[in-house]
């Protein structure tokens, strides 16, 4: 079992990489997080990739790489939840960083979730459920805090219906999530349409 290759990067791509390790260059699906750490190695720097086989019998095997060893784990939780598969998995951990996949399963947020292309109601559902305990046991932190700067609790409905509009409108559900936490924290007043305009200029 393979568990990291340390190595240059031969090629990347949003979705793929190969890093080239000891003269073998070893080809790996990556999510969007992971590509957005390689982008920051200089070339002639070392990579290190968390690595997950999967092994399939009527298809060739699949090499995933991951930037942190968190979102390995998380996509290793992901893929032990019914229906979901490895490009699924793949495609969650793309819309959210591990700290917010973990932040958006403890608190049940269904919405947000529903937002990732490829997951229904019952597979948001079913994955709040099998992986809540788990995440929470596995202790990543929570990388966004739902209160103000004067420290009140922001409406967690405006929020997710901003989230939500933005989501509609074409925007990663992780990006939006920022932006309207972001709009929320400096003033926590604002109404649904007031923070969804703020965060049209902002993404």
């Amino acid at each position: 079992m393979i568990d990291y290759i340390k190595g240059k990067i031969d090629s990347l791509t949003p979705a793929s990489t190969v890093v080239e390790a000891y003269g073998v260059g070893y080809a790996m699906a990556i999510s969007a997080n992971t590509y957005t750490a390689l982008q920051n190695i200089k070339k002639d720097e070392i990579a290190k990739l968390y690595v997950y086989e999967a092994f399939r019998q009527d298809a060739a095997n699949t090499l995933y790489g991951f930037a942190s060893k968190d979102e390995r784990e998380l996509f290793e939780l992901l893929i032990g939840v019914s229906s979901i598969g490895g490009q699924t998995a793949r495609s969650i951990l793309s819309a959210f960083t591990p700290s917010e996949l973990s932040s958006v399963i403890a608190h049940e947020d269904v919405k947000m979730l529903k937002a990732v292309k490829g997951i229904g109601p019952k597979a948001a559902q079913r994955i709040i459920v099998d992986l809540k305990d788990k995440v929470t046991a596995i202790g990543i932190q929570e990388s966004v805090s739902v209160t103000s700067d004067s420290g009140a609790a922001l409406n967690k409905e405006i929020v997710n219906e901003a989230i939500g509009a933005l989501t509609i409108l074409g925007f990663p559900p992780a990006t939006s999530h920022k932006a309207v936490i972001s709009i929320l924290k400096e003033d926590s007043s604002l109404s649904v349409e007031q923070v969804i305009k703020k965060a049209l200029k902002m993404l």
